[in-house]
């Protein structure tokens, strides 16, 4: 594995385009087309999430890129197609697909691409060794870096572990979930999804729990870039926990 460096913290949710966010984390009148402008402006990542429900456009993208501020990262979620199949390596031809359907016009934007297995998906090593097989470390001269989110006890284990570690994918961090959360450096840098925020909780946790998760961010980046976004729980309340986890990051 790449020699590890300390890293940026990026943080933010998933998708942008959420009803419940308008007139909380929205302001009154904000036009939906320019939601993802507001976002990135109050957030450091977004991890795409539309790209898993079917392919997008080299011009939607773009246009994602454009609307975005420098510095600015995005994560994408690989396509159910690819990740929802019983035999995982079956997907090259889909995987091909997805990687030029035009992620690239994300530019240096581009952050990890998370392959999220279904919940009932079991570990079976030659398939998953086959499947990160599959994985191009580069596309078209640019670096991609993988993420693999696995929902099943199963992979909690130390052959995973080193599979991941081999082909350098990050193995995503469950946090307060029901998914089985396995810390593990296996990639140089790290990927959590948060699940835990409440809707009593103004800010979607309360600011010990807040600085914990600071705290564990912080010692992930000593090793490299970190993705961290609210995901789930409370999903109103995600923004402004990760608005709330930036502005205690900054003071630290």
């Amino acid at each position: 594995m790449a020699r590890l460096k300390a890293g940026k913290i990026h943080v933010g949710v998933g998708g942008w385009n959420f009803a419940p966010w308008r007139g909380t984390f929205y302001p009154k009148g904000l036009t939906q087309a320019r939601e993802l402008e507001y976002a990135s402006g109050k957030l450091t990542s977004i991890e795409i999430n539309s790209t898993f429900y079917g392919l997008q456009k080299p011009a939607t993208f773009k246009k994602w890129h454009d609307a975005t501020p420098d510095g600015f990262v995005f994560s994408v979620k690989a396509p159910r197609f690819v990740t929802n199949r019983s035999r995982l390596a079956s997907g090259a031809s889909s995987i091909k697909r997805f990687l030029e359907s035009g992620v690239l016009e994300l530019g240096a934007k581009l952050g990890p691409i998370n392959w999220q297995l279904a919940p009932e998906k079991e570990f079976d090593a030659a398939d998953v060794a086959e499947f990160l097989a599959l994985l191009p470390r580069e596309l078209d001269g640019r670096t991609l870096r993988h993420a693999l989110e696995v929902r099943h006890g199963t992979f909690d284990c130390e052959q995973f572990v080193a599979l991941a570690r081999e082909h350098e994918a990050a193995i995503v961090e469950a946090g307060d979930s029901d998914y089985p959360r396995i810390q593990a450096r296996t990639a140089p840098f790290s990927y959590l999804r948060v699940m835990g925020t409440k809707a009593s909780a103004p800010k979607g946790y309360p600011p010990a729990a807040l600085a914990r998760w600071g705290e564990h961010a912080q010692t992930l980046a000593r090793g490299g870039d970190v993705f961290f976004y609210f995901i789930s729980g409370a999903k109103e309340r995600n923004p402004l926990a990760a608005m709330a986890l930036l502005a205690d990051l900054a003071e630290g």
